[in-house]
């Protein structure tokens, strides 16, 4: 990112003060906020919004992953100028770099040195199943021909101005936050610890700061319904950072971003069924009850009478319909529909999409009631 210019006064900001430390050790080292713009958001850069849309990671713990891959998706549009919503396998990354359910979380740093050796690839090699339980993964064949790399990550010092500049110079940063209870109850605003207990910790990404209201724009996991569209507002006393397991700030910049930013790869997404719906002969709802007694994926949508899958795809010749690993269906022309016939019970389906030279996969756990 050093190569580009966002603001003209960013290069006396580097050169003046130290703001990252591998050590991670807090300095005094500050500069008067003359230096720095009063506001900045990676939402609008000369009025370009660099960000990818919100996802959810609902009801998976893979925070980690979803904060580290939304710095890269903005940090490559930045790179490219250009928008193009890249999409990152989120789900690759937590398990590649030894993440599992049972343990609630992947090493952070363990994920950031993943993305130095191995890099991620695009959300077609492992698309996110959302899935709350441990189970057997792999991405498709050749995924190491389609990743993202970073050339070194570090932490960020534990003051205002040096996590500003971090910001600016470096992309979204990756932060480990305290949750409040009152945070869980957050609907918009400038948010603040005021009551409740601690709920343990999370990992989101910051794209901005505003001076005016004291506060940090933070890009959160939790799908675009929560907060302010996916987004909140924290501001500076907050009380919501967290060192990491006392081996660094809990600050996370990365750096040297490059890899195969745009490979030639069918792009596919399952619009219909989808997660945390229900169904009624094909007719769409919100699902705001759980059935626990059921004991299946909470997340996979529940389904009562016939219904038509539905899959929008580009840059693609051919898709195949799976239920449970079995071939059902093969469509080679636009658009892209099965109509679902399964029992009743917990099923999972995938597609898999194809063009000349690659293939891409998404899938979802379904629910048939009826």
């Amino acid at each position: 990112m050093k190569n580009k210019k966002i603001i003209t006064i960013l290069s006396i900001i580097i050169f003046i003060i130290p703001i990252i430390s591998i050590n991670a050790e807090p300095q005094n080292n500050t500069i008067e906020k003359y230096y720095l713009p009063s506001h900045f958001s990676w939402q609008d850069i000369n009025g370009t919004d660099y960000t990818t849309p919100v996802k959810n990671q609902a009801p998976a713990p893979t925070c980690e992953a979803y904060a580290l891959c939304a710095s890269l998706e903005t940090i490559i549009q930045y790179q490219l100028e250009e928008i193009f919503n890249p999409d990152l396998s989120e789900t690759h990354l937590y398990f590649y770099a030894g993440g599992t359910y049972e343990a609630k979380m992947v090493n952070l740093t363990d994920a950031a040195n993943y993305l130095i050796e191995y890099g991620v690839p695009d959300e077609g090699c492992y698309p996110d199943p959302h899935r709350a339980y441990d189970y057997p993964f792999e991405s498709l064949e050749g995924w190491g021909n389609r990743t993202v790399k970073i050339q070194s990550w570090g932490w960020v010092n534990h003051n205002i101005d040096s996590i500003k500049s971090a910001l600016i110079e470096h992309g979204p940063l990756i932060i480990v936050i305290k949750i409040w209870k009152d945070f869980l109850r957050y609907h918009g605003g400038v948010y603040k610890h005021r009551w409740g207990k601690s709920e343990g910790g999370h990992v989101v990404t910051i794209v901005g700061y505003n001076d005016e209201e004291e506060c940090w724009i933070v890009k959160n996991s939790w799908g675009p319904d929560w907060g302010e569209n996916g987004y909140f507002r924290m501001a500076y006393d907050a009380d919501m950072f967290y060192e990491y397991y006392g081996k660094g700030t809990g600050i996370m910049y990365l750096d040297g971003v490059y890899g195969n930013f745009k490979p030639d790869v069918p792009k596919i997404h399952i619009k219909k069924p989808e997660n945390f719906k229900t169904y009624l002969f094909g007719r769409g709802f919100s699902t705001n009850f759980k059935l626990k007694k059921l004991h299946f994926q909470l997340a996979a949508p529940r389904i009562i009478g016939n219904l038509k899958v539905e899959v929008p795809a580009e840059n693609t010749n051919k898709i195949e319909f799976y239920l449970d690993n079995e071939l059902k269906h093969v469509d080679d022309n636009e658009p892209y529909e099965w109509d679902l016939d399964a029992s009743v019970g917990l099923h999972t389906l995938k597609v898999l999409a194809y063009n000349k030279h690659n293939i891409s996969m998404d899938l979802i756990d379904v629910f048939i009631l009826l």
